[in-house]
């Protein structure tokens, strides 16, 4: 009872974010589910279809480099254009009957995806810093609770062929009647924000290491992430034979196992080790996804992806936190928009990657590519990012707190 009434306290800290994770999370999630009904809609093979992925770059990255702009010029209505525009690119995607029209709609994706992360992140790693409590685990365990819930619902819909334009135009619907409640104001306010956004322009260049390192841990982790998100379903149905609903079970089991992953670990990094608990996090990961590359039957990919999203889970958010944490307050939103630059460019490459390596090879193969990348993060925590952690986190080389 103690850590439920400790759940939702923490929860009303960051209600408007929290949402607009949840946005984020029914959209990918559905997504997941339909991913091969769409990939069949517009006739693209293994190959074109992960290359037609990677056109969500060009939105993604142009959206996060402007999202502190955004945030900076309209405040509290950032979150709900971003949601909106969330909205209108899903559509696009359910409509698209050709490569073309879902490449359009990825780029629209993708810059919608961007601007709404950054600020969200931005907003909780504010919110953390004014209330001195770890936040940001909690807040992306309801992004992964709303992608479970998501994407069960349309492989259900599935089964009762429903398109997916269908499925998006609902969701269309009700993220636009949650407009008004997504208006999300910073936790700066007056003189405070006006110096912080006057401090970000020229600090924290590319270069440096607490961009980087970050950077590339967050990048890893989303390749896992996005690798189960758009071809777990594919390799239920294709390599093993499921139907539509054991397709969107893979997504499922991935958002329901992340969620709790995200929730241990809201408790948890508030007495551990954060760089330890990322090393193992990456390692049990990885574990899930072998399982997950040599599984015979659909239970077994269950299995495989369920282990694979408890690991994944944390190794996301602690590291976006770590960047907040050891950023100052007036670099914060700069330093995770140029995070999450990075980082995203997992979500861009895994699936690009795992559609060539599934043509050439197969999508046994592919995951276990994944594995491999994940087992360079521990190497990153203890050679890179723990000698920071002195320098700026004040705690002997622990950080804590994320």
């Amino acid at each position: 009872m103690h850590a439920l009434t400790k759940i939702k306290q923490d929860l009303s800290l960051t209600m408007r974010p929290v949402f607009g994770f949840m946005v984020l999370g029914i959209f990918w999630g559905s997504y997941a589910a339909l991913a091969p009904q769409i990939k069949a809609q517009i006739g693209a093979g293994d190959g074109l279809f992960g290359t037609l992925l990677l056109m969500s770059a060009l939105g993604l990255v142009t959206a996060m480099w402007l999202a502190p702009r955004v945030d900076r010029h309209l405040g509290k209505w950032g979150l709900p254009l971003g949601a909106g525009l969330l909205a209108l690119s899903f559509a696009v995607l359910g409509a698209a009957s050709r490569p073309l029209e879902f490449g359009i709609g990825m780029v629209l994706a993708g810059a919608a995806s961007g601007l709404t992360d950054v600020i969200i992140n931005a907003r909780v790693s504010e919110a953390e810093a004014a209330y001195k409590r770890p936040l940001m685990s909690l807040n992306h365990a309801m992004f992964s609770f709303a992608y479970a819930l998501a994407a069960l619902s349309a492989g259900t819909a599935r089964e009762f062929d429903a398109s997916a334009l269908q499925v998006f135009l609902g969701l269309g619907v009700i993220v636009a009647l949650a407009l008004p409640i997504l208006r999300s104001p910073s936790f700066l306010v007056g003189a405070s924000r006006d110096c912080a956004m006057e401090q970000v322009v020229d600090l924290a260049p590319f270069w440096s290491g607490l961009v980087i390192w970050p950077g590339l841990v967050v990048m890893f982790g989303f390749m896992s992430e996005a690798a189960m998100e758009s071809w777990s379903a594919l390799h239920i149905e294709r390599s093993l034979g499921g139907r539509a609903v054991e397709g969107a079970i893979g997504p499922f089991m991935l958002g329901l196992t992340m969620g709790i992953g995200r929730l241990a670990g809201h408790f948890l990094t508030q007495a551990h080790d954060t760089l330890r608990m990322v090393s193992r996090a990456a390692l049990v990961s990885a574990a899930g996804a072998v399982i997950a590359a040599f599984a015979v039957t659909p239970e077994m990919a269950y299995t495989g992806f369920a282990i694979q999203g408890l690991g994944v889970s944390i190794i996301a958010p602690l590291a976006l936190g770590l960047a907040g944490q050891l950023a100052g307050s007036g670099e914060r939103t700069r330093i995770i928009a140029r995070v999450s630059v990075i980082g995203f460019a997992g979500f861009l490459l895994a699936p690009a990657t795992m559609g060539w390596m599934a043509e050439l090879a197969s999508l046994r193969v592919a995951f276990g590519m994944i594995a491999v990348i994940l087992l360079i993060i521990p190497l990153i925590c203890a050679r890179a990012l723990r000698p920071l952690s002195p320098a700026r986190g004040g705690q002997e080389g622990r950080i804590s707190g994320v």
